[in-house]
């Protein structure tokens, strides 16, 4: 029997090539056969698209044209961020050469979860982890030694993205506050926040009115006594807001409060000198959540949570001799299993660094001052259009708005028909009780011209 080529070992980069053109000209054709951003018909026609691709999930005899046949159906089935009228989620294109770095990950394979599988990478992840850290914990922290001479220094670990940044956040105040803490969050706190409480066994969470879509921090003086972790957010999911940070974290420096922000979507900010200011008071949270597959523009999955006194992680530690052996510890060699809940994990890190190392604080800072410009325009187009409603500028990169007059069900409906006609992907939100539609900008080369179609597609396809 012949065996299949591997994608690592001396013969792997032959291996790959021939592989790389197929996957490329697949990628092509797939991208025209859709010919837009969205591939057209709705559920039932994809679906029957894939099917008719995939053909017997396990035959006898294998097929050596299913790359080319599978990644084609996929790219034509797929959500292209990279195309201007893809707007809906948080759902960045991803840059070329962090895909390139993706693709070697993939190749040589490393599993973080002991060093003998990840010698250089485990290396890699333990600077830069550390350094992101230090750009989070940025100011002195209210409350807190200066960080840069306490002996307790700010880390970070790498995480699948915000949902498991926030379960570790929430596991972490556990062990450090005992399993009575209670979640105190606002409406307008992702889902994974409560989920993780309810999956650590924690008391119900306290939920505080945002009738603005920001936490008062005054609502905070009616919460019952007890030991509780204050989540605030810095960049809600729905419009992009960001909590009045500076004044949360005094309530909560006052009265020795745990905090927690998730700025899965705002952390990106942190690149700019034009932004980074509307994250002032983030550096006095004990953790926080960042996504790097958001303003950051990395293949999903780049994830991170950091927190300002690296102790805190002591609580994640764990033994399995066949992987941090006591011995093995003594005599030098890395323990990686504290570094997170999950075991096997792919060397994510690698196209953050390439990333980090390529681009510079100055190209990042481009990009997010681009895409935050970029839902400036768009929010004044909609604004001067009398066919159109604003609901607020925006704080971020996300614009909420609607044709004016229309009923929510109008609203819903303009968006599931540009979704089923593949003309154009928006999200949806609810605010000030009423239906928006929501464009999250984070493609860097959308471009004037591309807001003015979008909003000129959008009035094409309301109802008279």
């Amino acid at each position: 029997m012949h065996t299949p080529p591997l994608a690592s070992g001396p013969e792997g980069p032959s291996s790959l090539r021939p592989l790389l053109d197929t996957v490329l000209e697949a990628l092509g054709e797939g991208a025209r056969a859709r010919g837009g951003p969205l591939p057209t018909g709705g559920p039932e026609a994809v679906a029957a698209r894939v099917r008719d691709a995939l053909g017997t999930v396990l035959p006898d005899e294998g097929d050596p044209e299913a790359l080319r046949h599978l990644l084609r159906a996929v790219a034509e089935g797929s959500a292209d961020p990279a195309n201007p009228f893809c707007a809906a989620h948080l759902h960045c294109p991803p840059l070329a050469v962090a895909a390139a770095a993706d693709l070697a990950a993939s190749a040589l394979n490393p599993s973080l979860d002991s060093w003998d599988q990840a010698p250089a990478a485990s290396e890699l992840e333990s600077l830069v982890t550390r350094r992101l850290a230090e750009e989070v914990y940025f100011e002195t922290p209210r409350g807190a030694g200066n960080c840069a001479t306490s002996p307790h220094r700010p880390d970070a670990l790498i995480t699948t993205g915000g949902t498991e940044s926030n379960q570790l956040a929430l596991l972490l105040a556990r062990e450090t506050h005992g399993p009575g803490v209670r979640l105190v969050c606002g409406e307008n706190a992702h889902h994974s926040l409560p989920r993780a409480a309810w999956l650590l066994g924690l008391p119900e969470p306290v939920t505080v009115p945002t009738p603005h879509g920001t936490l008062d921090p005054a609502a905070l003086d009616t919460l019952p006594p007890g030991p509780l972790l204050i989540a605030a957010t810095a960049g809600t999911t729905d419009a992009g807001l960001i909590d009045p940070l500076p004044e949360i974290a005094d309530w909560c420096a006052q009265r020795g409060t745990r905090l927690h922000i998730d700025a899965a979507y705002g952390g990106g900010l942190l690149f700019s000198a034009r932004h980074r200011a509307k994250l002032t008071g983030l550096s006095a949270a004990h953790t926080v959540t960042l996504d790097l597959h958001k303003l950051g523009w990395q293949p999903v999955a780049a994830g991170l949570l950091a927190v300002r006194d690296g102790q805190d992680l002591t609580a994640l530690n764990q033994r399995a001799d066949y992987l941090n052996a006591d011995d093995d510890t003594e005599a030098g060699l890395p323990d990686l299993l504290g570094r997170s809940l999950r075991t096997t994990r792919r060397p994510d890190v690698l196209k953050i660094a390439v990333t980090l190392r390529t681009l510079g604080r100055t190209g990042l800072a481009a990009l997010v001052d681009q895409v935050c410009e970029r839902a400036q325009e768009f929010a004044q187009l909609v604004h001067d259009h009398p066919g159109f409603e604003l609901h607020e500028p925006p704080t971020i990169s996300t614009v909420l708005f609607r044709p004016a007059s229309a009923t929510d069900d109008a609203v819903a409906a303009v968006r599931r028909k540009l979704l089923t006609d593949g003309r154009a992907v928006l999200g949806r939100a609810r605010a000030a009780n009423r239906l928006w539609l929501k464009v999250t900008l984070l493609n860097p080369t959308t471009r004037p011209a591309d807001l003015a179609g979008l909003l000129n597609l959008v009035e094409g396809t309301t109802p008279r």
